[in-house]
């Protein structure tokens, strides 16, 4: 798809234009333009390279955002192999916002699911905005018993604004949903890896989050309220949304510096959107080498070691 520039890159595309306009005009006339072309070329990577190097958290939240970025379906197809999606919730229905499976990365055959958007309006109503409904969540649980079961781990793949918030999500108890499933996740007996890898919102991303190794991509982001709620709950107005994405520390350095994340893995220079094999291929190398480590320890210490893990969130120091 066509990707649409956001505020902040139009200084690189300026110069990709030039850089463009230069080359079309000496192939059309014949005149040696190799010097200003590199000069040209020159500045436009020092230019991308202050840009993207010195992102704000906000301008990382329009990143996590772009609708050109790859959505779960494009990992679970080509950061993993053989999927096969399963359908349904066994008590209601399915929902399309997360779609899973089973799949094969690196040595591991394993089940995996994840939140999906759309890249247009016919997508989005049909995904409902990556917003899962409470048959989602009952589905995900559904296929973290049966990784259990047959011994295979469990991968999420998070991109979500949140849990769907309407009057039928509420009818068939979303909260019951979730909450469920932060129990479960929590003593589920298989190695587990969550991965977030766009929007991580609310509980709409615990409901799936609740893993032995926390991941996130580079230009993501995890926090408990949209930095536009958080800026209308505490400015009263969405104008404030720069400075909530500052306050909420939601970037993947911060939450790695705070212990709520256990690695940010890299994304090419511009974002995932501008290079998706490369997106991919971290992705790839970073859930595998995880799930190589995770399940080479016995399975009483990995419980162990998760519920260690939560338990230091929420640890003050300095406080008397």
């Amino acid at each position: 798809m066509k990707l649409q520039p956001l505020e902040f890159e139009k200084p690189v595309l300026d110069l990709e234009a030039k850089l463009a306009d230069l080359r079309s005009s000496s192939a059309a006339s014949d005149i040696n333009i190799e010097a200003e072309a590199k000069r040209l070329e020159e500045r436009l990577e020092k230019t991308r390279t202050e840009i993207y190097s010195k992102l704000t958290p906000w301008q990382r939240v329009q990143i996590a955002r772009h609708p050109a970025r790859p959505f779960a379906l494009d990992y679970m197809q080509l950061a993993f192999k053989d999927f096969v999606e399963l359908h349904g919730d066994r008590l209601f229905g399915d929902d399309s916002a997360m779609p899973g499976g089973l799949a094969t990365i690196g040595n591991h055959r394993c089940t995996v699911i994840g939140h999906q958007k759309g890249r247009d309006t016919k997508e989005n109503l049909k995904r409902n905005f990556g917003s899962a409904h409470p048959e989602g969540y009952r589905k995900a649980l559904r296929l973290m018993r049966m990784g259990e079961k047959f011994g295979l781990p469990f991968v999420s793949l998070i991109d979500t604004p949140g849990a769907y918030p309407g009057v039928g999500a509420e009818e068939r108890h979303i909260s019951e949903a979730i909450a469920l499933n932060l129990r479960e996740m929590m003593s589920l007996r298989t190695p587990t890896v969550a991965v977030i890898i766009g929007e991580g919102g609310s509980g709409g991303a615990l409901g799936i989050g609740v893993a032995d190794k926390v991941l996130m991509l580079e230009n993501a982001y995890y926090s408990v309220i949209s930095p536009e709620g958080c800026a209308a709950i505490l400015w009263k107005h969405r104008k404030h949304a720069p400075e909530a994405a500052e306050a909420l520390k939601l970037t993947g350095k911060d939450l790695l510096a705070l212990g709520l994340i256990d690695e940010v893995i890299p994304e090419p220079v511009g974002g995932a959107h501008q290079d998706q094999t490369a997106a991919v291929l971290n992705l790839r190398e970073s859930v595998t080498r995880h799930l190589d480590a995770l399940s080479k320890q016995p399975l009483e210490q990995l419980l162990e070691t998760r519920y260690a893990k939560f338990r230091k969130f929420g640890d003050f120091a300095g406080v008397e």
